[in-house]
This record gives structure tokens, C-alpha cells and sequence, in this order.
């Protein structure tokens, strides 16, 4: 895996590091191919429950790399999209850590993930506008579907930034922590979603997010399918067993 990117295997929990500090971990090709191979990683081995998305340096990231755009090089690995991740996140649940500032594709790799944990003094935005170009890796897309749809565009045309805290009040944050306590939440919050079932946590992941685009007339024919595997499970027997038998699950993921 490319130095641009490093993991870091914490039991049932990887760690995927953005590691560009001196470029204030600004995506570039060698970034977007490391997380697009630490996504297969996490999606491949059973062993593995939950990701969590960080940056080094204090820095979560500042985007695409502008510098390596101008020479004419575009991030996007084929099948995971801009920086390996906007076009086909991992199946897994995924847990963004940010320290400092989320902006543009920074913030569209964070809205990739399924949960945030952020210092009360970080920054997100989407910038696009003020350099010639627009958030089309996600940011237009998912930060209205996350805040207020008026708000994102304010944001979206101004290329202004927001708090965490107001992040927080829209609900884009679920928790806020100290300077330099993103990264300990997010592991906190990890080791939560890791106790449980895990073909529940992922049926339960891909319901949330397919399910606003399903027609009306689909949505219980739709969820009938996602949910018959997890019911059917060995995993489902054994919840059961456990709650009779007053005893931690084992589970199989099967």
C-alpha cells in the first residue's frame, strides 16, 4: 500500500490514515489508490467489522491536490472514484476522525462515511467555486441529503466554511470532542458498532442509505430482500440462543 496512506489493524477495527501531512493530506493518485486498497481490505477480510477515516498531522484534508490537477492528473481509481472512495464507499461501516479542516473533496471522503467524530475547532466546506470548478465527487449530492438543503447551497455557493459546531446542530457530527480527541471518539464509537451482529450492522447500513431513492411501491419489497438474509442467519439463531441464555453472542457473520 502506498506511504500516502497508512492502516492500522486495532482487532476487529482498520485504521486508514490520510498521510500527505505536508500537503495537508491534498488527494493525489498515489492517496486515492492506498484507499481505494484499504477499502478492498476492509470489505475482504471477515475479520474486520468497522473502519475509521483519519488524517495525519491534525489535518483531516484540504481535498484534491490542485498542484497535480494543473499537471493534468485526476485522482479517481475505476469502480471507487475520486480518491478511492466517493463513487463506492466500503460495505462496511466507516467512521470519519477529523482534526482541523474537511474541505472540498476532504469533506466529500468524509461524507463517504457512515458516522463523524470531529473537534469542536474543526472546519468543513466546499470550496470548489472559489478555484473554477464545483464539489462533483459527492459534496453537491450527499451534504444536502446530511444539512439543511438551504444551507448547502449557501455553502455550496459561497464556498464558505462551517463549524463544527453547527455541524453538530444539523446533525452532520455525531460527536464533538476536544482538540485532538477525534481519533480516541471514533475508536470508542467503533468498538460500540464492532459488538454487534455483523451482517445486521451492514443490512441495517445499506437499508439507511438506499432506501430514500427506493419508489414508494418498492420500499417493503425492497427491505424484504436486504432483510431476509440477516433473519434467515446463522447469526439471528445465535442472537436469540444468547438473549435465552443470559450470555454474550458469538457471532459467525453467516
Amino acid at each position: 500500500m502506498a506511504d500516502e496512506v497508512l492502516i492500522e489493524r486495532d482487532g476487529s477495527i482498520l485504521v486508514i490514515t490520510l498521510n500527505r501531512a505536508q500537503a495537508k493530506n491534498s488527494v493525489n493518485m498515489a492517496l486515492a489508490e492506498g484507499m481505494a486498497a484499504a477499502l478492498d481490505e476492509l470489505d475482504g477480510d471477515d475479520d474486520l467489522a468497522v473502519g475509521i477515516i483519519t488524517g495525519a498531522g491534525g489535518v483531516f484534508s484540504a481535498g484534491m491536490d490542485l498542484k497535480a490537477f494543473a499537471a493534468g492528473s485526476f485522482p479517481t481509481v475505476p469502480g471507487r472514484g475520486f480518491a478511492g472512495i466517493t463513487e463506492r464507499p466500503a460495505d462496511k461501516p466507516l467512521i470519519a476522525a477529523v482534526e482541523g479542516f474537511a474541505l472540498a473533496g476532504g469533506l466529500e471522503i468524509m461524507l463517504c462515511c457512515d458516522l463523524v467524530c470531529a473537534s469542536r475547532e474543526a472546519r468543513f466546506g466546499i470550496p470548489e467555486v472559489k478555484v473554477g470548478l464545483l464539489a462533483g465527487a459527492g459534496g453537491l449530492v450527499r451534504l444536502p441529503q446530511r444539512i439543511p438543503v438551504n444551507i448547502a447551497m449557501e455553502y455550496a455557493l459561497t464556498g464558505a466554511m462551517f463549524s463544527a459546531d453547527d455541524a453538530r446542530q444539523w446533525g452532520l457530527v455525531n460527536r464533538l470532542t476536544d482538540p485532538g480527541g477525534a481519533l480516541d471518539a471514533a475508536r470508542e464509537l467503533a468498538v460500540v458498532v464492532a459488538a454487534n451482529a455483523p451482517l445486521g450492522v451492514r443490512g441495517s447500513k445499506k437499508i439507511i442509505r438506499e432506501a430514500p431513492s427506493w419508489p414508494a411501491d418498492e420500499v417493503w419489497k425492497r427491505q424484504g430482500k436486504a432483510i431476509g438474509p440477516v433473519f434467515g442467519s446463522e447469526d439471528a439463531k445465535e442472537g436469540a440462543a444468547a438473549f435465552a441464555e443470559k450470555r454474550a453472542p458469538v457471532w459467525q457473520g453467516r
